[in-house]
């Protein structure tokens, strides 16, 4: 299949056109349903509501909220007017939010009343006090002059803020004109996502709708996507998991998405069941929260096929439960970062089972993937240890008023660097050994913390598990293994240095072995091995080894 210059806009008027009563987007646990021809109709009232409230071509949309029904309908109804669609991570407290809204220059924020731990209203009011002074549209804010709306998400009423009922019903009755008359070119911003900031402050990744919507094209061909399939999204949307991978690739082929707000095991398991499912997403974490949910069993899901198991390294393990008890046979997986839109490599349904489960598949089509010295910058042998990068049109436009970053990840030759280091075999399949940054060195010995985590995942009674850096007087820095116990299971350090031994090398056997309830993830749900250091070095002064 070649790349397509359609939008996304054409891609939705399209199956608008072609399948109109067929369902496209589902809420399971609300009964919330929308046909193609209904959610179409939808979008044009929001852009046209967005237009009326002075949105134009070229403007940036920010969106803070979970995965609530008019999420979608919002990034749809930006993408046609030409505007972009700035993702907000809904982990970001105050200090993450001002500094997103002042580097991304938003012009309209969407918003939700918050998650459990913070409120996104009362931050905007900190944020905007100007809110509660200034008429809506009117919006004068002298810390944030480009904001000029706020926009809540729902029915009620906030001082200062539109809402998204009163934004449809003031598109549905105003005219279409200037709508019909925005034209769009598939390699224009149509997105932007900041990256996770484990490192630094975060940058505005810009990604075009040929970026994007041929990533979604080519994960589906790889999955054998139809229109019959119908995709659970546990996955937040606010993440290219969640917007390219999943949505793109239901709009390139006509396919249902059905949503889950916020990640509820239950919710997905009853989902799947009730809508008939053939396809489902996750990270690993998500995948073993299904596997061991205590009702796990009162539910049908026969009818998955495939999916992709992503965002953080997948324990091969895990793999082959997923394909067993969830019956997802062709499981699959795809590595990539946000920069490559996101994908890079997929393990697509036709390879066979082990390098599914082991490794991250090939080359994406109309990609280039090669292994590059990180010292040299010469393409490493099969086999070689070296720097994952890609070039093709999958590599995003660039870093938002940062030219500077943007040339220290993607070369004079077009080629994006990840900061991942992987491995060629002679088949053609790449797997990762790690992050260049996540390398322990003890005592001039390199230790990759994926290879131990992937021995210790063959204990029975460990849930999951990430090895990490912890620092040392003697050898500068020793691994340490953070693990999560299955329910009603116990497990000693004593027992598990024991099936280390004799298993893999000494130098390997991690020295500090901390036994914790769960990992710091991201918003996006990628575990922070930075921060799982610090927690490392925490526990040892408690009990006075350091």
């Amino acid at each position: 299949m070649n790349l397509t210059e359609k939008t996304v806009g054409e891609f939705l008027e399209y199956w608008a056109e072609t399948t109109p009563d067929k369902e496209y987007l589902v809420y399971s646990d609300r009964d919330f349903r929308l046909t193609w021809l209904e959610f179409n109709k939808r979008v044009d009232d929001m852009a046209n509501g967005f237009l009326s409230i002075g949105v134009r071509k070229g403007d940036h949309i920010g969106i803070w909220a979970t995965n609530v029904p008019d999420w979608l309908t919002i990034f749809y109804a930006s993408a046609k007017i030409g505007a972009v669609l700035v993702t907000v991570n809904t982990n970001y407290k105050l200090h993450e939010a001002e500094y997103l809204l002042h580097d991304a220059d938003i012009h309209t924020l969407c918003i939700t009343e918050g998650v459990f731990d913070g409120s996104f209203i009362d931050m905007v009011y900190t944020l905007l006090p100007e809110l509660r002074e200034n008429p809506r549209g009117e919006l004068n804010s002298k810390k944030f002059p480009t904001v000029k709306n706020v926009v809540y998400i729902g029915q009620e009423k906030f001082r200062g803020m539109y809402n998204t009922a009163e934004l449809l019903l003031l598109g549905k009755n105003t005219g279409k004109e200037k709508l019909k008359a925005i034209r769009n070119n598939c390699h224009e911003v149509v997105n932007m996502q900041y990256t996770s900031g484990t490192t630094g402050f975060p940058k505005g990744v810009m990604l075009t709708h040929h970026n994007i919507v041929n990533n979604g094209l080519f994960t589906g061909e790889g999955m054998k996507y139809t229109s019959d399939d119908k995709l659970c999204c546990c996955v937040p949307l606010f993440h290219c998991f969640g917007i390219v991978l999943a949505t793109m690739s239901c709009l390139t082929h006509g396919s249902t998405q059905v949503m889950v707000e916020r990640f509820d095991p239950l919710v997905v398991l009853a989902s799947v069941s009730k809508e008939r499912c053939t396809v489902l997403y996750g990270v690993p974490t998500m995948f073993i929260a299904e596997l061991e949910h205590p009702m796990f069993d009162l539910f049908d899901v026969s009818s998955l096929r495939t999916g992709i198991m992503a965002g953080s390294l997948c324990p091969i393990e895990l793999m082959r439960r997923v394909t067993d008890k969830l019956h997802i046979t062709y499981i699959t997986s795809v590595y990539g970062l946000t920069e490559s839109s996101p994908g890079m490599t997929h393990s697509v349904i036709e390879d066979p089972f082990e390098a599914r489960c082991t490794t991250v598949g090939k080359d994406y089509p109309e990609t280039e993937v090669k292994v590059l010295n990180p010292e040299t910058g010469e393409e490493c042998a099969v086999g070689e240890q070296g720097e994952m990068c890609c070039r093709g049109y999958l590599v995003m436009k660039g870093y938002y008023k940062n030219p500077q970053a943007t040339s220290i990840v993607i070369d004079k030759n077009g080629w994006l660097h990840s900061g991942d280091l992987g491995i060629k075999d002679e088949n053609g399949y790449y797997r990762i050994t790690g992050r260049i940054k996540d390398i322990i060195i003890r005592g001039g010995e390199n230790i990759y913390p994926r290879e131990i985590e992937e021995y210790l995942y063959k204990i029975p009674q460990i849930k999951d598990v990430q090895v990490a850096a912890i620092p040392d007087k003697k050898y500068g820095e020793v691994p340490g293994a953070f693990v999560i116990l299955k329910e009603g299971e116990t497990l000693t350090e004593v027992e598990i240095r024991d099936f280390c031994r004799g298993q893999i090398a000494r130098y390997k056997i991690p020295k500090h072995i901390f036994f914790i309830e769960q990992f710091p993830l991201t918003g996006s749900g990628k575990i922070q091995k930075f921060k799982l250091k610090d927690i490392g070095v925490e526990l040892l002064k408690q009990r006075g080894e350091l």
